[in-house]
């Protein structure tokens, strides 16, 4: 019953934003954020607790200010992912610029994939659906959200506009056929990993469990990495950045070793970093990142399940 009536409450949001104007889309987002910065006292701890970690030397002032924030992003990026599932291809292409996006069509001319990478930042989800538009269409690994009936809603408007979405459990065949194609597959680099795939890079100073599949995959295949950020510009626009290709770490003899993956990793994950220092309020900090060194007794469950496998292995 829960999920039907989230998955109702959803689709009714969804209907409403046709007619409603752009600037009250954004206003209910920041309203429905900080509504659960308000109510939502575990994950606010885990933000503050987080911001606490990346910038110690901050005011626990200032850093309460970045939480704020955070929630108040989250809140607009649902509201205006939910809105851009409205419009048509055109109206989408009107609301964004970009940046860069000569670096993504060199990165296809080179034949062997280009896998693009992000995090939980900006406004990723639009990004994907505007590439498609601009680009070409990608392959979106991700994992099903728990309530069957959004994870299809989601899908479908992740799909509106060309793409595929591949679920993290099992996709390592799809992935490298992919890129064997020359096409893009787009992942998230920045959720806490559990499982044998792992690799503990720096992030903030801190050792992360991260995914190690980009690393392996573009060195096993020679896919070009591709960072990608999605920042708002103002009056409903954003701007689609595409940074220059992450440079691959020099191999001893022909397979990919654990120290080249490692370099790899935190090469890509510098550049996130990177971002996340410049716009601290666009990132996903009630997630618990650095999950290893967390108390375990507070029962307060990750932004996202631990992913058990990211994806197959790659060896």
């Amino acid at each position: 019953m829960r999920h039907r009536l989230e998955y109702l409450i959803v689709r009714a949001l969804v209907a409403l934003m046709r007619f409603t104007p752009d600037w009250l889309v954004r206003a209910c987002g920041t309203a429905i954020g900080l509504t659960f910065y308000a109510v939502d006292r575990a994950h606010r701890r885990i933000a503050e607790r987080n911001l606490a970690t990346a910038f110690p030397l901050r005011s626990p002032a200032e850093r309460r200010t970045i939480a704020r924030a955070a929630f108040a992003h989250f809140g607009r990026l649902l509201m205006e992912l939910l809105k851009f599932s409205t419009l048509s291809r055109d109206e989408m292409l009107a609301r964004v610029e970009f940046e860069g996006e000569e670096r993504a069509r060199t990165a296809y001319a080179q034949g062997r994939g280009v896998l693009f990478v992000t995090g939980h930042f900006g406004f990723w989800e639009l990004q994907a659906l505007v590439h498609a538009l601009r680009v070409e269409p990608v392959a979106v690994l991700g994992r099903a959200l728990d309530n069957p009936h959004l994870n299809t809603l989601l899908e479908t408007i992740r799909e509106g506009t060309g793409n595929t979405v591949l679920y993290r459990k099992g996709t390592i065949r799809r992935v490298m056929r992919t890129l064997e194609a020359n096409h893009g597959v787009a992942v998230l680099i920045d959720q806490h990993i559990m499982s044998r795939d792992a690799i503990y890079v720096d992030f903030f100073e801190q050792p992360a469990a991260t995914t190690s599949a980009v690393a392996a995959l573009a060195l096993r295949t020679g896919a070009v990495v591709v960072p990608v950020f999605a920042l708002p510009i103002g009056g409903g626009r954003y701007r689609m950045i595409y940074e220059h290709p992450v440079e691959a770490p020099r191999m001893r003899g022909d397979q990919a070793d654990i120290d080249s993956i490692r370099e790899f990793t935190q090469r890509c994950t510098d550049v996130l970093e990177m971002y996340v220092r410049r716009h601290p309020e666009l990132w996903l900090w009630m997630h618990r990142r650095w999950r290893d060194d967390e108390p375990a007794a507070d029962g307060v469950p990750g932004m996202f399940p631990a992913a058990e496998r990211d994806v197959d292995s790659t060896s």
